[in-house]
């Protein structure tokens, strides 16, 4: 067991899960690997299970009964990694969006910059995103502005999901008390650090849209990015944490 693990939840990955298993194992800092699986269909957990016979004491595997959102997926996950004693906990998408070779950065600057939270930002240093249509680049962007303009964090990218928690962020925080379940999760995780006054580290990345596999994007995981911040923003002014 590693100092480091990346949390990757899973729905219906089957194409990308064992490749970006592999590429997780092949960086030079050594990391585990936790996979939450909301029971896929196409059967990602038994590609998960084949694939522990190999990496034995290095990757494992959380199946829960159905799909249930990205954020109680993490949340499942954290607790997970914290009463298993890892320091650093990494969230990341199983399909390449974001760069495994970035995992080291993220780490650094937690291990070496003073960051508590190591975010993996798109928007940062301009606009780094590939594959994108423009409409999406613009919501995506826009989103972001006004995340920045409710919460009053001081950040680029509050949405994004490539990211390195210490584990004693994790603790502060209640996580039976995160509400979200789709992009304001990651809202919600960065805000509540913010509260909790620990310091949030963007770290430059190029964010490259999934080539295999279908998008977990919807119009209801918009409306509760849009409209759950403020409510978020509203509760913080009378209770914080």
């Amino acid at each position: 067991m590693h100092q480091a693990i990346v949390i990757i939840p899973t729905y219906n990955e089957i194409e990308n899960i064992e490749a970006i298993i592999r590429a997780v194992f092949t960086q030079e800092v050594p990391f585990d690997v936790l996979v939450v699986d909301d029971n896929s269909p196409d059967h990602t957990a038994l590609k998960v299970k084949e694939l522990q016979n190999e990496f034995k004491d290095r990757l494992f595997l959380e199946v829960r009964k159905e799909k249930s959102g990205l954020g109680t997926a993490y949340i499942h996950g954290f607790k997970w990694c914290l009463n298993h004693n890892y320091d650093y906990i990494f969230e990341m998408d199983a399909d390449f969006s974001h760069n495994p070779k970035d995992l080291q950065r993220l780490l650094y600057a937690c291990q070496h910059e003073q960051a508590d939270v190591a975010i993996g930002s798109r928007y940062v240093k301009g606009v780094n995103v590939v594959n994108w249509p423009l409409g999406r680049v613009l919501l995506s962007y826009t989103a972001s502005l006004y995340v920045r303009l409710i919460t009053g964090m001081r950040i680029y990218d509050p949405t994004a999901g490539f990211i390195c928690y210490k584990r004693n962020v994790l603790e502060a925080i209640d996580l039976d008390q995160v509400k979200f379940v789709g992009y304001a999760f990651q809202i919600e995780m960065k805000f509540k650090s913010h509260l909790n006054k620990f310091k949030l580290v963007e770290v430059p990345i190029i964010f490259t849209d999934r080539i295999r596999g279908e998008s977990k994007l919807s119009g209801g995981i918009i409306f509760e990015a849009i409209f759950g911040v403020i409510k978020m923003k509203f509760k913080s002014l009378f209770a914080k944490g």
